[in-house]
């Protein structure tokens, strides 16, 4: 149990078949009080989930973390983002950020719309075996199809909860990969230009001892990271009182503040959306995110698109 976090109602599994699906399901059947909030936490996860029904490899070592908490105003994509730069802020990260800079090297930043991660220009990749990347991937990925891989650290699943068709809350799902990073194969990756990397794969590239980076307990990082869903839920209230008034002091901090861990900040993409059962692709320039938590992507011709779902892919620019 996390003692200093009483409020969060928390319960530990060893293995889960997906703490999203059991804590919405416990909250739909009044198990657990709608009203309140509830934390779930596993060690590993049988049927984990990921966006857009896409699966979550999840071993031993991570961490598997849900919260539910009670909401009273619609959910929006702005959300996602606002956890994803509370994340960022942990101390774990901003600690191996600095690292990671002082090398040269890219930091771990927020990837719209629900991942922490980096990409890493082709003149900073370093050996396969040393990024934890399986080197047929970055060879089918980066090379033949000329796109970057995502190093992909934590991903975030946002599901809304309702009862009697009414929305009562919402469950906010993260799984952060610690020490171990599941080996994806073209058949894990489902599609995705990614690859996962663990906490511990960034020390070890950083060449990292003990004692300049201590990673933290499974423990702490359910007590830090509750904290930061907590906090980014206050976020985004704030965002939602202030929007009827024509004030926005906290959505510009908030943009601003997402401005400087965007990891696809000014980055060349290729966004593949479903219309209709039809693929459409667009190509552009990535220019940050609007007010409403979308893709902004500039086009060749100038014009600016504002992008709300799609799959995103990098192209590496020789």
């Amino acid at each position: 149990m996390l003692d200093h976090l009483p409020e969060l109602n928390h319960r530990h599994l060893a293995s889960s078949r997906s703490t999203n699906s059991e804590l919405i399901a416990d909250v739909q059947d009044g198990t657990l009080n709608p009203a309140k909030m509830h934390l779930l936490t596993a060690e590993t996860q049988s049927s984990g989930r990921g966006q857009h029904g896409r699966s979550w490899q999840s071993p031993r070592g991570n961490v598997y973390l849900s919260l539910y908490h009670p909401v009273h105003m619609p959910v929006s994509g702005l959300l996602s983002l606002i956890i994803g730069v509370e994340l960022a802020r942990m101390p774990v990260i901003q600690t191996l950020n600095e690292q990671l800079q002082a090398q040269g090297l890219t930091p771990i930043g927020v990837k719209w719309a629900n991942d922490l991660g980096f990409y890493q220009p082709q003149n900073q990749t370093k050996n396969p075996e040393q990024t934890g990347l399986d080197s047929s991937v970055v060879d089918s990925a980066a090379l033949h199809q000329q796109t970057l891989p995502f190093h992909k650290l934590a991903g975030i699943l946002i599901e809304p909860v309702t009862q009697a068709g009414k929305l009562v809350g919402v469950v906010m799902g993260i799984g952060l990969n610690v020490q171990t990073a599941p080996k994806l194969t073209a058949q894990t990756a489902e599609g995705m230009s990614y690859q996962a990397i663990s906490l511990q794969d960034i020390c070890e590239t950083l060449k990292l001892d003990a004692h300049t980076v201590r990673l933290p307990s499974l423990k702490t990082l359910y007590q830090q990271m509750s904290k930061a869903l907590m906090a980014a839920m206050t976020r985004f209230e704030h965002l939602g009182l202030e929007r009827p008034t024509g004030h926005t002091y906290y959505l510009d901090s908030f943009l601003k503040q997402f401005a400087t861990m965007d990891a696809l900040a000014d980055l060349r993409l290729r966004v593949t959306q479903d219309y209709n059962n039809q693929e459409q692709i667009v190509m552009g320039d990535a220019c940050g995110v609007d007010t409403n938590g979308c893709l902004q992507l500039r086009q060749d011709n100038g014009k600016i698109s504002a992008l709300f779902t799609g799959r995103i892919d990098v192209i590496h620019q020789v």
